[in-house]
């Protein structure tokens, strides 16, 4: 009943509700991109949703567009602005999904969106991260968020699918609440972000 039903209804007006909170905090971050990064504000990227439909993402942009001599873009943690650092160290990169739960396209709490490339390298165990719809936060995140490693995360990703429920969701957003307010997990070593899937046997 909760998982089909009623954590759509209650995470949308939960949405509804942090948007009309924060949508002067939003306006105060754009505004700041747009002066110190030279009107680039919004990041947008389609990535799998539920059963691996994609949708678009929104997020605040805090990497540049950097490139090396070959046209590939450089590492995250070189193209991260300093604006960005702060943006990401407050985890408020991620207020623009709101619209994405008000959309239907995402839930609060739920796996995180990966990239469209990584689907044709999961296997069975993996592709079950998708049988929900992908979230802002999730039990990976308030476990390591970016520090855990790829096999780490898909068993916290398939242990929520298996285990949704209320009172699992209220420990999560309060758990993530607890990060932000610890800026815990927002990079692993090496990189701005965290370290690309490269399949099973990378």
């Amino acid at each position: 009943m909760y998982k089909n039903h009623l954590k759509f209804l209650i995470e949308w007006f939960i949405a509804l509700a942090l948007f009309l909170v924060v949508w002067p905090l939003i306006l105060g971050v754009a505004i700041l991109l747009w002066v110190f990064q030279h009107g680039q504000v919004f990041f947008s990227q389609v990535r799998p949703g539920k059963d691996m439909k994609p949708f678009n993402v929104y997020k605040f942009k805090t990497m540049n567009d950097a490139s090396d001599a070959d046209g590939r873009l450089l590492p995250d943690a070189e193209r991260l602005t300093t604006v960005g650092k702060w943006v990401r160290k407050l985890s408020l990169d991620e207020r623009p999904q709101l619209l994405n739960v008000l959309k239907g396209d995402m839930a609060l709490i739920g796996p995180r969106p990966w990239l469209m490339e990584y689907l044709p390298l999961y296997n069975n165990f993996q592709k079950r991260r998708h049988e929900v719809r992908p979230g802002i936060t999730g039990w990976a995140q308030v476990n390591g968020r970016n520090l855990l490693s790829w096999e780490d995360r898909f068993t916290y990703d398939v242990y929520y699918v298996d285990h949704v429920s209320f009172g699992l969701d209220a420990k999560i957003f309060f758990l993530t609440i607890w990060n932000i307010i610890t800026s815990k997990g927002i990079s692993s070593e090496g990189t701005a972000t965290m370290h690309k899937f490269e399949g099973n046997n990378g």
